[in-house]
């Protein structure tokens, strides 16, 4: 009977304890925070009025470069030059010999090529006319070739030249026992201007000697005209 009633004793006293911690441990769990709720997530095609604007990428201005330099223009000053010239135009002569005197006009031909920019071979060919000596018109040719030296390269605005020449001479009239073709030299120079790249205005002068009726002649000439280069 002891046991019986320590046995319910037992029970009665275990009930009442747990009856009690039962509280507290409610009132633990309640005070913990709640974790907030997961986003909804809400699908826009389904109806695209309600859909946000799209975002416009995010854009920076780019440092400004500097211009690339202009591509160096061609003048007279560049060391290029032509190899040919062909030059034409008038001409004056002033001849004087023992058994008469002319004052002739013409033309003049010339053809240089340059070997480098200061040295060329040069030809030239000059026709003359003039008044009528014991009953023939008068008449002066010469033919001659030599070198050309030349200050500055043929692109240049200015290019002063000097030559040396030789070859023949023909003059009319002729004179009694004397032929009309003899010797010739011719040495002068003269200036180039630049008119446009390819064409220049010529001025030139030059001392000639020839050797004709039996005698030696001094003589001079001058010319202007126009220049081709190429």
């Amino acid at each position: 009977m002891k046991r019986l009633a320590f046995a319910a004793f037992l029970a009665l006293a275990i009930s009442a304890a747990l009856s009690a911690q039962q509280p507290s441990f409610l009132a633990l769990s309640s005070a913990q925070p709640s974790a907030p709720p997961a986003p909804v997530g809400y699908n826009f095609n389904l109806v695209p009025a309600l859909a946000p604007p799209p975002s416009a990428p995010l854009s920076f201005p780019s440092a400004a470069l500097p211009n690339a330099p202009a591509p160096p223009q061609r003048s007279y000053q560049d060391d290029e030059y032509y190899h040919w010239e062909l030059a034409a135009g008038y001409e004056y002569v002033h001849f004087k010999s023992a058994p008469f005197s002319l004052n002739l006009s013409g033309l003049h031909t010339d053809v240089t090529y340059y070997f480098k920019d200061w040295f060329g071979v040069e030809g030239s060919l000059i026709s003359a006319w003039g008044g009528d000596i014991f009953g023939e018109r008068s008449k002066y040719v010469s033919y001659t070739g030599g070198g050309r030296l030349s200050w500055g390269p043929t692109t240049h605005r200015w290019v002063p030249w000097a030559h040396a020449l030789v070859g023949g001479a023909h003059v009319n009239p002729q004179t009694a026992g004397n032929s009309k073709n003899g010797f010739a030299l011719q040495a002068g120079g003269g200036v180039d201007w630049k008119l446009v790249p390819r064409i220049s205005l010529r001025g030139e002068g030059d001392y000639v000697r020839t050797q004709l009726y039996g005698s030696s002649q001094n003589d001079y000439q001058f010319g202007v005209g126009f220049v081709l280069h190429f």
